[in-house]
């Protein structure tokens, strides 16, 4: 297999985590986003899309996607199971990483591209470029507080996100919280529940890859 990262960046941290507490060692390459490697020829030949993460499974086949990535690790090394045993455990795992994409990653990459100065005309990963939307930013701050108190209500007597263990849905949902250093936000401390949940992901040998 081969993994093509960048070490800067939140989308391949979360598979760079799921490869870590798995267990495994895959040959990876780092892709530069700040130097804009991902729109090189040689990368557009890997992924047309101009995104990372990538896995190159063993079978030739190309995956672009976390979602893609970890199922097919999840599959492939059974053991430390991530992403649920049960069609229930299953089910509630990929919810969780479904909102924590679209009501916790989403308003983070949106208040960054449209309020980067570095970013002005690449409002949008991918080739194409698009001009930043200042209003866009705004909104996405109000989102991120928001996605916070969601996590804390959700987080009410649990470990974790789905219950007693770790899974993939943590690892979602916490790169996206601990990326939003990038526009100044952090977990409020009166949300207890998220605060310490956070901290004890934090501390994990996988969080600082």
């Amino acid at each position: 297999m081969l993994f093509y990262d960048c070490a800067t960046a939140p989308s391949p941290r979360r598979a760079r985590m799921f490869i870590a507490e798995k267990g495994l060692e895959i040959e990876t390459r780092q892709v530069s986003i700040a130097d804009r490697e991902q729109l090189s020829d040689a990368f557009l030949a890997v992924n047309p899309r101009a995104t990372v993460p990538v896995l190159i499974t063993d079978e030739g086949d190309t995956l672009t996607e976390n979602s893609a990535i970890s199922t097919y690790l999840d599959a492939r090394f059974p053991d430390k199971p991530l992403m649920g045993t049960t069609p229930s455990e299953k089910a509630q795992i990929m919810m969780w990483s479904s909102i924590a994409e679209a009501q916790g990653g989403m308003p983070v990459a949106e208040t960054l591209r449209n309020s980067n100065p570095a970013m002005k005309g690449r409002a949008l990963p991918g080739p194409a470029n698009f001009e930043q939307i200042p209003e866009l930013a705004t909104r996405g701050v109000a989102r991120v507080k928001l996605f916070f108190e969601l996590l804390d209500g959700q987080l009410q007597g649990k470990q974790f996100l789905t219950g007693d263990s770790f899974t993939y849905a943590d690892i979602t949902a916490f790169v996206f919280v601990d990326f939003a250093r990038v526009i100044k936000q952090r977990i409020p401390e009166e949300l207890a529940a998220a605060t310490d949940w956070y901290t004890r992901i934090k501390a994990r040998p996988s969080a600082a890859l």
